[in-house]
């Protein structure tokens, strides 16, 4: 490792946008890519681990590790099913509470160690969601195409402005091409409330219900589905790659 890892914030202004889901088959697909990635659950209620089949793996939490009370390496837990992604969990419902001075000092020791820590915020724009923002490098609004949708990324986005242009970048979810004649009006509308760039889209895709029924990371149950191939598209821009829109999208 270079020690220049970059921590990514996985964002939604509403819960139900399946930014956890991607946060998992995104890491997983990173992590397939021979990158370093440490998924890291930053919502009290702890989901990540449930969606990347990872409830009896981990049982240390980044509280720990800031605390003191345990070295990073023995609080990261590798997955099972995939070498060279790691979970960390978010301390229990009720813990101790850090600062964003906390959360930056954690994010170093991550970088040095990691090529990617995907940060897995919790919905809405709270305290919690605000300490994820102080650990990351860049962040992927996610948001579906629905009005609510669009309009709690816009509320996202006003939170945004302390990153430079580029580092924040929108994910259109759940997308269902068939009904629109001009699927990129709809995509066009999301961005116009966001006012965000886009990195990605993932089309609705019950494989994404069928993993996390498994425990797993889409990208590791289902790899051919068509979510699978969004999130590996998304995984190598998020590497620094040059992967476009696929051919349904165009």
């Amino acid at each position: 490792m270079s020690g220049q890892g970059i921590c990514v914030c996985f964002a939604s202004g509403k819960g139900g946008a399946g930014k956890t889901s991607l946060a998992a088959g995104i890491g997983a697909a990173l992590a397939a890519l021979g990158k370093r990635v440490l998924c890291m659950d930053c919502d009290p209620l702890r989901n990540l681990d449930l969606a990347m089949g990872m409830a009896e793996q981990a049982f240390m939490d980044f509280g720990d590790v800031a605390a003191g009370r345990a070295a990073l390496e023995e609080a990261a837990a590798e997955h099972p099913r995939r070498p060279g992604l790691f979970l960390l969990n978010a301390p229990a419902f009720g813990g101790e509470t850090l600062s964003g001075g906390d959360m930056r000092a954690l994010a170093a020791q991550i970088r040095a160690r990691f090529d990617f820590c995907l940060l897995d915020a919790p919905a809405g724009v709270g305290e919690a969601f605000r300490l994820a923002l102080a650990a990351s490098d860049r962040v992927l609004v996610v948001a579906g195409a629905d009005a609510l949708s669009r309009r709690a990324a816009q509320r996202v986005s006003m939170e945004l402005g302390a990153f430079p242009p580029g580092a924040a970048r929108l994910i259109v979810n759940r997308v269902k091409p068939a009904p629109f004649r001009a699927p990129e009006t709809t995509v066009d509308d999301i961005m116009d409330y966001a006012g965000l760039p886009l990195m990605g889209l993932v089309p609705e895709d019950a494989a994404f219900s069928r993993a996390l029924r498994r425990g797993l990371p889409v990208t590791v149950a289902e790899p051919k589905s068509a979510a699978s191939r969004a999130c590996a598209r998304i995984a190598r821009r998020v590497a620094g790659e040059n992967a476009g829109l696929p051919p349904l999208y165009r």
